[in-house]
């Protein structure tokens, strides 16, 4: 059998079932990235487990999400996070050392391997002939602890790139084509393999910007294959025998089949407030800006900043604007520095920011009330930004530059000035001073856990009840996001160790009287949520799934869920459900009282059971896509009494 590059690392790494879409397979974990946002809540679970060493070849935690020091809360968490890497035996990459995708990328990935990070855009490693995936926060402490990961089978989907980028176009245009073609939900249940002669004209850096926004189409993950150029990329960091060819077979074939002619792509822009909203550049030209955001891990390479350094080098930007730089790793602001593009930037009116994801997640360089943010990052998801009315657009580093310039959104291709090309440096910085390697066993062993005043236990779930009668507290349309459900930024994250304290930030975006309500409902037996199709879809944050969980959330009712919340709800014990019928979205309304009856018996005798809307004489038919083992999961009342009843059953034998 000819297989494509995905199929060869599925296979290579199959520990249960069979390669048939749609079934669930169990997959062996070489490697794991955390970061601090979502790695506190992991470093718990690895101490709730008990565990002494990770089982991986390589797990790296991260900081680059909480680098703000506005309190105690940050430098507290990252003392923590160091004293568990110590610990449990992992890369430690501190405070300033940059985003956490990137430096994987030149420090730890290798071709062939499989990656989970508790991130979304874990999938930006694809690039280097890897299989990485994001996943909540307590499957990749699983993975740690040496188990597979659980995943549906994806379908393949094949894309051929044909030709090369035009002057003023980049990769970043390439996966907003992707978007425009496809909207958010165009990857679910998909992993993306791009192959074709149009790779010869991407470098391994185009590549990760590509498969970073993979995330954005909701797809499982992307896969690149390995080949020359991540030879010279792994040469280059001084890593050349971490290389291992991974191509397709001559002959290899993909479920579902696509063309790309980049020759033909065109700047293109996504509009608020969702990365599917794409338009060509010139299709909103003049329209007023008040920012111009540069970085994040969609565009982190050295040519996105070293491009917009020679596009505004010499002139200045235009009155009122928030030019705002935000380096990717200390490595590539050492590059910048020596080869004078930080100069360029600065004498522009560029603001410099410190190495990490910044104004991605909402940590600072928040845009003013009703005005433009034009933005490298992957998602303007409503508020991400870390203003509440915000209106950001995605866009190239080239239309983000020129844009600075003109004050407007400018399709880059009008400049009347010869389009720079960039060049990497001869000899790149290769900078692993922030980069802790793992302490031997002995040493480890004698780490103690270093905690702070605001990091408190995980809180105790109870098993599913068999008879649940609860409230409707939400009713939510489409596309809800987990930046939605539980917002990033300075005023939440830093509370993503004290579950109780963050839980107040819980769907306030859609209804602030959420938590108050969500409250009172533990007591009576928890609640219940009605949402539209793709539910759940951006960040990995497990959050999103504990705090409404800790608020006595029991059951998530929608047309249909994104992967990762969907397994994260599964997790921490909330059931997640789908109606039979679309139509019946329709029939429920905010405070409408939900039955079901003897859900164990239900659950376990077929895919689909019935719902009744007391008071309303309406029954409903829902449906589960839960396997034997994620309804036992579920019951338990999420996948630590799982573990924990395991691990008894063990001990009592």
């Amino acid at each position: 059998m000819q297989l494509n590059v995905a199929q060869k690392l599925i296979k290579a790494h199959l520990v249960s079932g069979e390669m048939i879409q749609g079934t669930e397979i169990g997959l062996k974990i070489d490697q794991t990235l955390t970061q601090d946002a979502t790695g506190t809540m992991v470093m718990l679970e690895l101490e709730a487990m008990g565990l002494e060493r990770a089982k991986t070849e390589v797990s790296a935690q991260y900081v680059d999400h909480n680098v703000i020091q506005v309190d105690h809360k940050n430098p507290d968490d990252h003392l923590f996070l160091q004293s568990a890497t110590r610990r449990f035996g992992l890369y430690y990459s501190r405070p300033g050392n940059g985003v956490s995708h990137p430096i994987h990328m030149q420090r730890l990935a290798k071709p062939g391997k499989t990656l989970l990070g508790s991130d979304s855009h874990t999938c930006a490693n694809g690039c280097m002939g890897m299989l990485a995936m994001g996943a909540g926060g307590i499957d990749v402490a699983m993975a740690i602890a040496g188990e597979p990961f659980y995943v549906r089978m994806p379908k393949i989907w094949g894309i051929k790139l044909t030709g090369k980028l035009a002057d003023w176009v980049s990769a970043k245009d390439v996966i907003l084509e992707l978007l425009r073609r496809h909207d958010v939900k165009g990857g679910v249940g998909k992993i993306i393999e791009y192959y074709g002669p149009g790779l010869e004209n991407l470098s391994a850096m185009d590549r990760h910007v590509i498969a970073n926004m993979g995330a954005e189409l909701g797809a499982t993950t992307s896969v690149f294959p390995s080949d020359v150029e991540i030879q010279r990329f792994l040469k280059e960091q001084d890593r050349e025998d971490d290389w291992l060819e991974l191509v397709a077979d001559k002959g290899a074939t993909y479920d579902i089949d696509e063309e790309i002619n980049l020759s033909e792509v065109v700047p293109l822009i996504a509009q608020p407030s969702s990365p599917g909203n794409v338009v060509p550049v010139s299709a909103i030209e003049g329209t007023p800006i008040y920012q111009s955001y540069i970085g994040s891990s969609a565009n982190p390479g050295y040519r996105d900043f070293a491009i917009v350094a020679q596009i505004v080098n010499g002139k200045q930007i235009a009155d009122d604007i928030s030019f705002d730089i935000n380096p990717t790793s200390r490595q590539l602001l050492t590059d910048l520095v020596k080869e004078g593009h930080i100069a360029s930037l600065l004498q522009s009116g560029a603001r410099l920011h410190q190495a990490g994801c910044n104004g991605c997640i909402g940590m600072g360089q928040a845009p003013a009330t009703g005005r433009n943010s034009l933005r490298t990052t992957p998602r303007n998801f409503p508020g991400r930004s870390g203003t509440k009315e915000d209106s950001v657009y995605l866009c190239s580093p080239e239309t983000a530059a020129v844009s600075a310039l003109t004050g407007k959104i400018t399709d880059p291709r009008t400049m009347d000035f010869k389009y720079p090309k960039v060049k990497d440096p001869k000899k790149p910085t290769i900078d692993i001073n922030l980069l802790e390697e793992p302490l031997p066993l002995e040493k480890a062993r004698a780490v103690e856990l270093h905690k702070g005043p605001n990091i408190s236990s995980i809180p105790q779930l109870d098993e599913m009840p068999d008879h649940l009668v609860i409230p409707v507290l939400l009713k939510m349309g489409d596309n809800i996001s987990t930046d939605e459900i539980l917002a990033g930024g300075a005023r939440v994250l830093p509370f993503r160790s004290n579950i109780p304290e963050i839980s107040k930030f819980a769907f306030e975006i859609i209804d602030k009287t959420y938590y108050k309500r969500g409250m009172e409902s533990v007591s009576q037996g928890g609640h219940a949520i009605v949402g539209g199709t793709n539910y759940g879809q951006g960040s990995s944050r497990e959050h999103a799934a504990l705090a409404p969980r800790h608020l006595g959330l029991r059951v998530a009712l929608v047309k249909d869920f994104a992967r990762i919340h969907w397994q994260n709800l599964i997790n921490f014990g909330v059931l997640p459900v789908t109606f039979v019928n679309a139509d019946d979205y329709d029939k429920i309304s905010n405070g409408d009282v939900l039955e079901i009856s003897n859900l164990r018996y239900s659950l376990n005798q077929g895919r689909e059971f019935p719902i009744t809307i007391k008071g309303k004489n309406y029954l409903i038919r829902v449906q589960h896509a839960l396997s034997e083992r994620h309804l036992e999961i579920v019951l338990k009342g999420g996948l630590i009494n799982w573990i924990r009843d395991k691990q008894k059953n063990v001990t009592n034998i």
